[in-house]
């Protein structure tokens, strides 16, 4: 019983789009793969693939040995090749998901910078503000921004974010002074992120915690949306620093109190399931990114 041999003959079956592109692509007979494909099934106790004369889906078994398979015969070729010559060059996929905004305005310069180096590196991603199942849908990575807590999964810090508030020029000059905390109850609004608390928990230097209330105009999942509706003066925004950092530079945002409420920092983590092997291309992706962010990010205004 030859398991990597199996997972490749599926895969291929997957890839190919049917048994019968599979065997010609394999050079061997139909019946031999669907044999192949009928005694994995039955190995493993599970039905992976559903077929008609026209055409095959995976099924949610299937899916998943889909993406191990191709993770298990990715890490197969990658120790071989690590034997035959310590200094090769980095190659195989790595499936990785990261939140939108991050990903588009941080993330993807980075992996394009990687990609120079390693070019044989080839990547699935998934740029989404959900939290995704790293382990169900087969990821290798996630990158999450938070207060991480306790977890099955393995965290490593590459980098951390500060929350600013701010607003554009012309929102505060038509809007009640802000010098104190106190100040944000009278006459202001704010552009909110879905799901999150009504109440902003801002602290001052002096370490005293503050829950502020003030109404939403704007509700959305998506940083860089609500940083536009703050660019055309709807309200104030409570973000991340890697979103707003550029229009802070360019005077478009202006932050409020900044001498007087403590950011609160968020650290940005590359994350893994503890059960899973770490495979060289990943933990070089890791290395990367810590290094390419470093302790002081680029984003960092305060």
């Amino acid at each position: 019983m030859n398991q990597i041999e199996d997972m490749q003959t599926f895969v291929r079956i997957v890839d190919a789009g049917s048994i019968t592109k599979a065997a010609e692509q394999m050079n061997t007979v139909k019946s031999a793969v669907s044999r192949k494909l009928a005694e994995l099934e039955r190995r493993l106790g599970v039905t992976l693939l559903t077929r008609t004369t026209r055409s095959q889906s995976l099924t949610d078994s299937g899916k998943s040995y889909y993406q191990q398979s191709l993770r298990i015969i990715e890490d197969v070729t990658e120790v071989e090749s690590s034997i035959q010559d310590e200094h090769c060059a980095l190659v195989g996929r790595i499936k990785l998901a990261a939140p939108l905004s991050f990903g588009l305005l941080h993330l993807a310069p980075a992996l394009r910078e990687f990609n120079d180096i390693h070019p044989e590196i080839h990547f699935d991603l998934d740029f989404n503000d959900r939290k995704v199942e790293i382990v169900d849908e087969g990821f290798d990575l996630a990158i999450r921004i938070t207060q991480l807590k306790d977890s099955s999964l393995i965290a490593r810090k590459i980098s951390h974010t500060q929350l600013v508030l701010a607003a554009s020029p012309d929102y505060l000059k038509s809007h009640p002074r802000i010098i104190h905390i106190s100040d944000f109850q009278h006459g202001h609004v704010k552009l909110k992120y879905n799901n999150s608390p009504d109440n902003w928990k801002l602290t001052d230097v002096n370490n005293n915690q503050t829950q502020v209330n003030i109404p939403s105009v704007l509700e959305a999942n998506n940083g860089e949306y609500l940083s536009q509706a703050a660019l055309a003066g709807m309200g104030i925004t409570y973000t991340p620093d890697f979103i707003i950092y550029k229009y802070i530079k360019l005077k478009q945002l202006i932050p409020i109190l900044p001498e007087i409420v403590k950011p609160e920092k968020l650290n940005v983590y590359a994350i893994y399931p503890q059960t899973r092997h770490l495979s060289k291309r990943v933990r070089f992706l890791i290395d990367f990114l810590s290094e390419y962010f470093g302790e002081v990010p680029y984003w960092q205004i305060l």
